[in-house]
């Protein structure tokens, strides 16, 4: 029997079509399928069962999965309640472009700001709200939408949905459907700057990028409320699209097989049992490297010094103190094919650190604290004779010529690739949640976008694996 798809009609008739399905609260699918079933009736056609209408979903028909041309990627947005919903509206025509299927959830607070009908105009399908909606919940809608998709889009991802889900909430359809799914999920964070750099709301942060969830941005910039600045606007609409296409596209584990070594954070450089030296590395950066490998395929070992973060799921995790720890363990954990150099390692200790806390005395001079260089670990790796990484790849943090040491940092330490960024206090990266990276080779530099440390990590492991395939 011949049979059509919604793409095939033309566009008039579609838009004919889209309409009339938002009007009566079905998916164009259905609209097509009631249609049919009422011209049969007409004609006298014998159809087994009618199409439920709205609130008689008692006797309706069990429903069949989305109808869809082979090769559809499908997408289930989840609009929060927040200001930046009126872009959720854009995003939706943007994916729509890039030809995936989009089903839409709003939540209560969501529909403040944009209405259903609005939601459903533009995708072309049935806009769901309630978690008890007897119109569908008759074949428990709610696991169908979470299983229906390939992925799942948060956009406006709020700080309250943020909490939920961190703590395994589902009192609403959303985050009923996102308990529910085996699908990865994207969140697109949108709140104020002070609700984003809330403890809670970073602990959330933490906490669901262990869990596994992909984030964009959130970016910075003005937000809706007169004279407020700062980190908490959502992605645009076609930044998120990037991000979505990319995911949907068939995943490979790259780096099967291969064994990556990361170090990450700050080390602890002992003056006396109770104070260090160290810096302002957070970890985040090596965190985010180590947890995108091993997303990859990839068996991680994370040599990590001093950091509140949770660790990635899928590294081996080695726990270190200092500099010299940290280059025995990093030792130990050789033969790497890849070592990635992502540690704030101090330069210094202290030569002789106390065995007691040095007290302060009325009077006494300020005592003197000799500083030893500490072993440098990037160049005793990059230059060893044997069991030397394929690829050993430092970091260069500096405040001023960044290209320029980055540079002279790759000659001298003789690794293949430095990854530099600007670390001044006015660009917040260190310790931040962004990333702005320059990669320099002994052949060229190349400009990244500015983007989240995860998005960084992605595109690492993505160079690193193209790399490793090239050399093998």
């Amino acid at each position: 029997m011949a049979s059509i798809t919604i793409r095939q009609l033309d566009e008039a008739l579609k838009k004919k079509l889209r309409l009339r399905a938002a009007r009566n609260g079905r998916s164009m699918e259905d609209e097509v399928r009631t249609l049919l079933r009422e011209a049969a009736d007409e004609i006298g056609g014998e159809i087994p069962q009618k199409a439920a209408r709205p609130g008689k979903a008692a006797s309706a028909p069990r429903r069949a999965p989305i109808p869809a041309a082979e090769g559809d990627r499908r997408v289930l947005l989840i609009v929060g309640g927040g200001i930046a919903a009126y872009k959720s509206l854009d995003l939706v025509r943007r994916l729509k472009e890039r030809d995936i299927f989009v089903r839409c959830i709003l939540t209560k607070a969501a529909q403040e700001f944009i209405t259903p009908l609005s939601a459903g105009t533009i995708t072309g399908e049935r806009v769901f709200t309630d978690l008890f909606d007897p119109a569908h919940e008759f074949d428990v809608g709610h696991i169908r939408l979470a299983r229906e998709c390939d992925l799942i889009v948060v956009a406006p991802a709020t700080a309250d949905l943020m909490a939920k889900l961190a703590g395994g909430r589902a009192d609403d359809l959303a985050t009923a459907a996102l308990l529910a799914t085996s699908a990865t999920v994207l969140l697109a964070p949108a709140m104020n700057p002070h609700m984003w750099s809330n403890k809670a709301t970073q602990r959330n942060f933490a906490q669901l990028a262990a869990d596994g969830f992909e984030f964009v941005g959130p970016n910075e910039g003005e937000m809706a409320e007169a004279n407020e600045r700062g980190v908490g606007r959502m992605a645009e609409p076609l930044e998120i699209a990037a991000v979505a296409e990319r995911l949907l596209a068939p995943q490979t584990l790259a780096l099967a097989g291969k064994h990556v070594l990361v170090t990450s954070g700050p080390t602890h450089e002992p003056i006396d049992p109770v104070r260090y030296i160290a810096n302002r590395s957070s970890g985040k950066q090596g965190n985010a490297i180590a947890l995108a490998a091993a997303q990859a395929g990839a068996h991680v070992t994370l040599i990590s010094g001093p950091v509140n973060l949770l660790d990635p799921a899928g590294a081996s995790v080695i726990k270190v103190e200092t500099a010299r720890e940290m280059l025995k363990a990093v030792e130990r954990a050789l033969p790497a094919d890849v070592a990635i150099f992502a540690a704030a390692v101090a330069d210094w200790r202290v030569a002789n650190a106390g065995a007691q806390k040095i007290k302060k005395k009325a009077g006494q001079a300020t005592p003197e604290l000799p500083l030893v260089e500490n072993p440098d670990i990037l160049a005793t790796i990059a230059k060893r004779k044997s069991q030397r990484p394929k690829l050993v790849i430092g970091f260069a943090a500096e405040t001023e010529n960044v290209v320029a040491n980055a540079k002279a940092k790759l000659a001298s330490k003789g690794c293949d690739w430095i990854l530099a960024n600007d670390v001044s206090p006015k660009t917040g990266i260190m310790g931040g949640d962004r990333n702005t990276i320059t990669l320099v080779t002994a052949t060229a530099s190349e400009n990244w976008p500015t983007q989240s440390k995860e998005g960084v990590a992605r595109m690492l492991v993505e160079r690193i694996a193209k790399e490793m395939a090239r050399n093998d």
